[in-house]
């Protein structure tokens, strides 16, 4: 779990630009594998109890397709 201070020193989230593409986390269907955050650190974090936290919803969009295909509580999707 990351501090207050490391969230705030952390870059402004940037829009999807050309070949990227925007995740999130459908809170009600996610079961908290944690899988995304695997497959996508520098994107998603966990709490406390497993569930993942957006950090960055710009990823490459092969990434992308990637974290979607692994999740097993098909819980993530594109904007």
């Amino acid at each position: 779990m990351s501090s207050r201070a490391e969230r705030d020193s952390r870059p402004a989230l940037r829009p999807a630009g050309a070949g990227m593409t925007e995740l999130r986390v459908d809170r009600i269907a996610c079961t908290g594998h944690g899988v995304c955050a695997s497959v996508l650190p520098h994107h998603f974090e966990l709490d406390e109890w497993g569930y993942p936290i957006v950090t960055d919803p710009a990823v490459p969009a092969a990434d992308g397709t990637t974290a979607i295909r692994l999740c097993p509580a098909r819980a993530l999707y594109r904007t």
